[in-house]
């Protein structure tokens, strides 16, 4: 009798305890669900009526006009002058915070929102020139579903910490003149990093790439290595997305000098002269002197065509043995004069109505971020597609993506290329 007294009374303390921890566990997400909109509502009422100083990379037209697009929309909602500063590569604006830091400017800084991943965030990081923990706190962040998408919480394999809010996904796409490629030998498009070597070597002069440091070029040699290392034991593929140091650097990169050694003499001019940019290698299609060549902003095909900067002949596709992708954000320097403004900018960045509107392939044809589940059926509305261009990258090419090395390697990879091949440049 006394026993099962104890037990029922046991029970009914275990229900108690069970129901006190519901209701604390609720009180602690409903208190901490109005701290943030309390702190939204403060950067709202700061971020009004500012002007944002957005340094982005400024090479492609059709990034432009949508950056300007986004400009007048926060015009409209928040009154904010977003005005593009320009750039021909981020690591200006990098630059400019360091020297800012260093003469002591910690709180007026010029640059207020930048566009940025990669080894440039990684310097940025590692000098403590951003503004951390904002971006996850960003009202547009939770369709992102960052609990299940690990993408928008590392950059290159690197922790954001909340200091970049991302802004959209690319992949390196591969684009032809099928006019040209059917007058090739075996008349066969390469699919594959392998087939690709066989196939230059069939058609010299056919095809090459940007020198170091140019991104296009860049990420065509990050492309490489990350393939090349596909069969190697897990500990050497490992080492990709660890620092790159003297004792490693090596071992990893040796396939890759063997794999130029072998491709070089087979590209245009010989692999004695490379060109500058991919703007410069996009115009060597359009005048017929390459067949193939490659973009890391798959819009940026079709807007050529349209321009006739390219022949309607061109056609896009993906390697099939991977595509190298990565997310790209933006973030606020420490140092920013206009914090607060800057965070509703890159809210608005990340709105369904924003992204919807840079997936479109007329418009800039990057994929969201956001994932489709977190949406409304209204907002999942606005992404639907109308007929793409002929030469526009097909839906659903990409069937493997390849993540990016640890952003050390760029620079062992720019040293060591300019080492070998630099010297007659």
């Amino acid at each position: 009798m006394l026993a099962n007294k104890f037990w029922q009374t046991l029970s009914r303390y275990s229900f108690c305890c069970v129901a006190f921890c519901i209701c604390l566990v609720i009180s602690f997400k409903s208190l901490a669900s109005t701290q943030l909109q309390s702190r939204w509502q403060q950067v709202e009422s700061l971020g009004k009526d500012q002007s944002v100083y957005f340094y982005a990379w400024g090479g492609d037209a059709q990034i432009n006009a949508y950056i300007q697009w986004a400009a007048q929309q926060v015009k409209t909602k928040y009154n904010i002058n977003l005005v593009h500063v320009k750039l021909s590569d981020t690591s200006e604006a990098v630059s400019r915070v360091l020297a800012e830091k260093a003469a002591n400017n910690n709180d007026k800084g010029s640059v207020d929102l930048i566009w940025i991943n990669g080894a440039n965030f990684a310097t940025m990081s590692e000098h403590s020139l951003l503004l951390k923990q904002w971006a996850n706190k960003l009202p547009n962040f939770s369709y992102t579903d960052p609990d299940n998408n690990p993408a928008v919480n590392f950059d290159f394999g690197i922790p954001t910490n909340g200091m970049e809010a991302p802004w959209g996904q690319a992949s390196l796409t591969f684009y032809y003149d099928s006019l040209a490629i059917d007058g090739t030998a075996n008349n066969t498009l390469p699919t594959t990093l392998n087939q690709l070597l066989n196939w230059s070597a069939q058609n010299p002069g056919r095809f090459s790439y940007p020198k170091p440091p140019d991104f296009l070029g860049m990420s065509f040699l990050k492309y490489a290595l990350v393939m090349l290392h596909q069969q190697s034991d897990d500990t050497l593929k490992a080492q990709l997305n660890q620092l790159a140091t003297a004792q490693n650097t090596a071992q990893v990169l040796n396939p890759l000098w063997d794999f130029l050694n072998k491709l070089h003499p087979t590209l245009w001019r010989g692999g004695k002269h490379f060109m500058q940019s991919g703007a410069q290698m996009r115009r060597l299609v359009g005048d017929t002197e390459l067949s193939i060549a490659f973009t890391f902003s798959a819009p940026e095909v079709p807007a050529a065509v349209k321009r006739y900067d390219l022949p309607k002949s061109i056609r896009s596709y993906a390697m099939q043995d991977g595509s190298l992708s990565n997310t790209h954000f933006v973030a606020i320097p420490y140092n920013a004069s206009h914090q607060q403004s800057a965070q509703l900018v890159a809210n608005f960045l990340l709105s369904p109505e924003a992204q919807a509107q840079k997936q479109k392939a007329p418009i800039w044809g990057d994929k969201s971020v956001l994932i489709q589940s977190t949406l409304t059926p209204q907002q999942q509305a606005l992404f639907k597609t109308t007929q793409p261009h002929p030469s526009a990258l097909p839906l659903n090419s990409i069937k493997r993506t390849l993540s990016e090395p640890h952003p050390s390697w760029v620079n062992a990879i720019m040293e060591g290329w300019q080492a070998r091949f630099g010297v007659s440049q």
